[in-house]
């Protein structure tokens, strides 16, 4: 590793509602240290962000160098809100967008705005994706569909570098909730096993009833009482439904593409790549820490750094 790459340049912050993330990065983006807890914004005591940060930096010796934070310590849940970047947005964009914060002991913290588009009258947003994105692409896995499972799960067109168009998919949310807060819950049992059959046969019903999402989710309930599925196989099953549905109606939006970039969890990541396998479309894997590299590509556009 050459000097001027292993010399330390940036603070990457990815800090959302349930994880943080800190980077100390060299001069060519590379991860130099990584720090990750799960002091989310909804964790810090009395929102003393400030506190919360300067203390993690203190504990790993990182000196005084420029901070860029992203994901939803922007919102309004967060430290500082920051305002919505209108499409397309790339790299450029959201440097011009940085809103910078000094701290009490004086650091400056230059927050990443979040995205927003508007589909039928009706606002859709993202935050800490933005950045992700913008990593990957930097990465080399330039442009194209990128999908992002999670809570709220993200389908998103890359142009030119650029984000053109996005959709969100209640997705991870939707699970949790039918899993903690419905008879479907009480059916299941868990052995610490990902059961691929099952979870493959819930991507295929999905596929079969297509528009009868809430209809195939009672399937949930039926196929145990007739001992036609195994109660620990449940949440898989479940979880494959979801997953083909979110892929049917984000191939329906966004074209019958022969290849998208998955951007996540690693278990998500290859649950979905499972899944987009059983409908033709090969599931491209990203690294860790894109987050980190999409930081630095803002910084460098905002000349925050060489």
């Amino acid at each position: 590793m050459s000097s001027a790459a292993s010399e330390p340049t940036l603070i990457g912050l990815d800090w959302g509602t349930s994880s943080f993330r800190a980077y100390l990065l060299g001069g060519e983006g590379g991860v130099l240290e990584r720090h990750e807890s799960p002091d989310g914004i909804l964790r810090v005591p009395d929102r003393d962000f400030a506190g919360a940060l300067e203390a993690c930096l203190a504990d790993r010796g990182w000196g005084a160098m420029p901070i860029v934070a992203s994901g939803m310590i922007t919102s309004r849940n967060g430290w500082v809100e920051t305002p919505y970047a209108d499409l397309p947005s790339g790299h450029a964009e959201l440097a011009a967008g940085l809103m910078a914060h000094r701290t009490p002991t004086g650091r400056e913290v230059h927050f990443v705005p979040g995205l927003t588009t508007v589909d039928d009258g009706v606002p859709d947003v993202m935050r800490g994706e933005e950045t992700e994105i913008i990593g990957a692409e930097a990465l080399g896995f330039g442009d194209g569909i990128y999908v992002m499972p999670g809570t709220h799960a993200k389908w998103v067109t890359i142009e030119e570098k650029r984000v053109t168009a996005y959709a969100t998919y209640m997705t991870g949310e939707i699970f949790a909730a039918l899993k903690g807060h419905t008879i479907l819950g009480t059916l299941m049992e868990a052995d610490g096993t990902f059961h691929a059959e099952a979870f493959a046969r819930g991507v295929e019903a999905a596929k079969a009833r297509g528009t009868e999402l809430l209809h195939t989710l009672f399937s949930v309930r039926t196929l145990p009482l007739f001992e036609r599925l195994a109660p620990v196989e449940l949440t898989d099953y479940m979880s494959g439904i979801l997953i083909g549905a979110e892929i049917a109606a984000g191939r329906a939006r966004f074209g019958a593409v022969s290849s998208v970039v998955l951007l996540g969890k690693p278990a998500l990541q290859e649950r979905y790549r499972l899944a987009l396998d059983r409908v033709g479309v090969e599931g491209l894997g990203t690294p860790a820490d894109c987050a980190a590299r999409g930081q630095f590509e803002i910084a460098r556009a905002a000349g925050l750094i060489g």
